[in-house]
């Protein structure tokens, strides 16, 4: 009996994949090592194209490129057109492997009527792992349905630079934070390990992109490689995708040290490595194709995205002795091994679902909403009025001792540019395309809508733009980095249209007439995000002149931030009576942002950036020192609410060997106030003995608690002698000493602390075990 990819008979992974890549002629395995655009192999009326099949890959392909992006089709199209090409795959290549079909998931499933969550940076702002995860789960059962088998998320660069362009793909400045939250993503889009459901997750980028690649060996190993670290041991992350940077002077994708020996070596992953889109090329522009292709494989890396246009010299590279077939074998076997994981080498595949698709659930819009609405931070919140209460929130009372009269103005107080950010499918289509798509698929709130039907009893709203974002390109794009932005018309110009007109005039007469006023600035798709550079950190445009303006009406003015990164806002935010940190919300953005606005929900968002005060174009983190820093206007961690929480009676272990499993921490946290509200308890541990080789600060722990109005919890934490470690000489290190264990509402707000010893001798390890602290329940 003839059987489909050779797997009769075979009873381990590791056998059938031998079996197959024995089979397999030097022309199909190096197809595996290479990728193609889904477009390329079909008609314009959605019909796969059997002439350019059997001109393009006539032996097989390994991977299909950015699929959703690229086609910009409906789920079922896509689909379809998925079915289409992996039955030709199966029927007439010579050992029927089908295609690992990849896409970015970051925000969602980056297509076409997919849910659209909050930005990465608004995520780790939630601090809650747990909707984290449910967010992938429902990412992973959305792209598997198309037929998308890897997705090329998360990104989990520790940014330490405020002006980063792609800040906002990150999960902030803090490598303990953007473990929990990228342990948390990949946990949920690969099904906790069911790969045969889920979706196999790639860690990116490796190592140092976006900050760190020059950083001390202790900052390095401590902090930078913490995230990919502990997803690659804890989440099982299959995929790691390294950086266009260079790393201590070589190219990472060339850096035969960063993915041979801290990698595999070290990290013990044992996984798929594969470049960042068009990464190879850029090694070294002297050398020739083939002279890359040598240097990328011997390197480490085995997979050349997105169309393996380098790996075509490949069987030259063999035959001139410049690769080995032990390198080729390795990398083809990895990419079978993960297609065998995730079923597709199964008789029976599950290569794409049957029935109709439906995106965008009831489901959906639920998590993306509670992700949104928590990842809102609220900066500010000053007195006014004979009463001195707080401004916010805006109440039916308080609006109607006010006067009622709401002005809602600013570029991103009507648009969809204010909720999607760097890689959701409309974000994508505008950037790489040039095309605007509607704002219906799937819908967006905007933030005047969340206001017209979340307003308050007794108050109503006015509206007019005011101001555009800018009325001249801000960006640059910088050298390097995808070489297809070179290629976009739209580079030119770098601008957005807002479809709407922008009065300056008739907008501060508004103002006047009205009681409050709420401003919703920031940036947009072309001023932040990959290959957009902004030259300065203040308000784009003229936005903070027209801010000033509004302020100069003497009407209390809410400041609403929307962008991907923290932006210098300090002059402003002394004259207005409150601030959000609104990030890119996401497809319910306006909801959300409405509600904590009208009081339906009390924000619970903590920064996980130092947010500056000042110009910074320089690494700044939290954990650089115990000091108050005089650039930093709101400290890691903090976040206002609408009630008051008192922490009291922490209790901890206070004798714990060096040796020992864990150690337990609890403390009661009350809502002192009057509205239910969330709480993010925070757990910092710092050195005493002035030797210690710890870092001044550094977070361990953190849970997101829920309160009613005088509820009181108590949350219990069990934590690891080895988060009381440091590395160095090569391994991880748990020294005896003493240590101040920290509960806190920020990094500079500490509430409890008390003092723990570990006892016994100095204790060392490869590797750390316990990489994240456990919330007890």
């Amino acid at each position: 009996m003839f059987c489909i990819n050779m797997t009769c008979g075979a009873t381990t992974l590791e056998q059938r994949v031998d079996r197959l890549y024995n089979s397999m002629s030097l022309a199909e395995r190096v197809a595996q090592l290479r990728s193609v655009y889904m477009s390329e192999l079909f008609m314009p009326d959605g019909k796969i194209d059997e002439a350019k099949c059997k001109k393009l890959i006539p032996y097989g392909i390994g991977h299909v490129s950015q699929f959703a992006m690229d086609l910009g089709k409906s789920p079922n199209e896509q689909r379809d057109m998925v079915a289409q090409l992996q039955k030709w795959l199966i029927e007439n290549t010579p050992n029927h492997i089908p295609a690992l079909v990849h896409e970015e998931v970051l925000s969602g499933v980056n297509a076409l009527d997919a849910t659209v969550y909050p930005q990465q940076i608004g995520m780790a702002c939630t601090f809650n792992t747990e909707l984290a995860e449910k967010k992938t789960r429902l990412s992973a059962a959305a792209l598997r349905a198309m037929g998308g088998t890897l997705a090329l998320s998360p990104m989990v660069d520790v940014v330490r630079d405020p002006s980063f362009n792609r800040l906002e793909e990150s999960y902030g400045e803090d490598g303990y934070l953007s473990a929990a939250m990228g342990v948390a993503f990949v946990k949920g889009l690969q099904m906790g390990g069911n790969l045969h459901e889920g979706v196999a997750a790639c860690t990116k980028h490796f190592l140092g992109y976006g900050g760190g690649a020059n950083a001390s060996e202790k900052e390095l190993m401590e902090d930078i490689l913490l995230p990919h670290e502990a997803i690659i041991r804890l989440a099982g992350s299959q995929v790691v995708m390294t950086g266009y940077h260079a790393f201590n002077g070589t190219k990472c994708v060339a850096n035969k040290w960063l993915q041979q020996d801290l990698l595999r070596k070290y990290v013990g992953f044992n996984g798929l490595t594969v470049s960042d889109y068009g990464s190879i090329p850029q090694i070294d522009e002297s050398l020739s194709p083939l002279e890359l292709c040598a240097v990328a494989m011997n390197a480490g890396n085995e997979v050349d995205f997105p169309t393996g246009e380098v790996y075509v010299n490949i069987p030259e590279a063999l035959e001139k002795g410049l690769i080995s077939e032990d390198v080729v074998e390795k990398a083809v076997k990895h990419v079978l091994m993960l297609k065998a994981k995730l079923g597709l080498l199964d008789n029976t595949a599950r290569l794409y679902s049957d029935g109709h698709i439906e995106f965008d659930t009831d489901e959906e819009r639920a998590t993306s909403y509670h992700l949104a609405a928590q990842s809102i931070v609220l900066l500010k919140n000053g007195n006014i009025g004979s009463d001195n209460k707080p401004i916010l929130p805006l109440t039916a009372e308080k609006l109607s001792r006010l006067g009622g009269r709401v002005f809602l103005t600013g570029p991103n107080a009507n648009s969809m540019w204010a909720l999607a950010g760097d890689y959701t499918f409309q974000a994508m289509h505008y950037f790489w395309k040039g095309k605007e798509e509607s704002p219906l698929r799937p819908k967006y709130v905007f933030l005047k809508e969340g206001m017209e039907q979340k307003m308050p009893q007794g108050g109503s709203l006015l509206y007019s733009r005011g101001c555009d974002w800018t009325d001249v390109p801000e960006t640059i794009m910088e050298k390097g980095g995808d070489p297809r932005v070179a290629e976009q018309k739209i580079i030119d110009n770098r601008m957005v249209d807002s479809h709407e007109p922008a009065d300056w005039d008739e907008a501060l007469r508004m103002a006047r007439q009205c009681d409050v006023i709420v401003a919703a600035m920031g940036e947009n798709v072309m001023l932040s995000g990959e290959n957009r550079d902004r030259t300065k950190l203040t308000l784009p445009g003229r936005q903070e002149e027209y801010v000033n303006a509004l302020v100069a009406t003497g009407k209390p003015v809410v400041l609403v931030v929307f962008g991907g990164r923290a932006q210098v806002i300090s002059d402003l935010a002394k004259k207005c009576a409150a601030v959000l940190q609104a990030w890119y919300p996401g497809e319910e953005g306006g909801n959300a942002v409405a509600d904590i606005l009208f009081g339906n929900v009390s924000p619970s968002g903590k920064l996980c950036v130092s947010y500056p005060a000042v110009e910074l174009h320089e690494p700044v983190c939290y954990n650089y020192g115990l000091e108050k820093d005089s650039r930093i206007a709101w400290p890691f961690g903090y976040g206002l609410s609408y009630t008051s929480f008192e922490y009291s009676d922490m209790q901890i272990d206070r004798q714990v060997a060096t040796t020992a499993e864990a150690f337990g921490l609890s403390v009661n946290v009350k809502n002192t106030g009057n509205v239910y509200a969330d709480e993010v308890v925070q757990i910092y541990v710092s050195p005493i003995d002035s030797e210690s080789r710890l870092k001044p600060i550094q977070l361990q722990g953190f849970a997101r608690v829920s309160l009613k109005a005088g509820e009181k919890q108590t949350v219990r934490f069990r934590l690891f002698p080895e988060q009381l470690g440091y590395y160095d000489g090569g391994q991880w290190n748990i020294a005896p000493g003493r240590y101040m264990v920290k509960v806190a509402a920020s990094s500079q707000d500490i509430r409890q602390e008390q003092e723990i010893v570990l006892t016994g001798k100095h204790h060392v390890k490869k590797l750390r075990e316990h990489y994240l602290s456990e919330v007890v329940k």
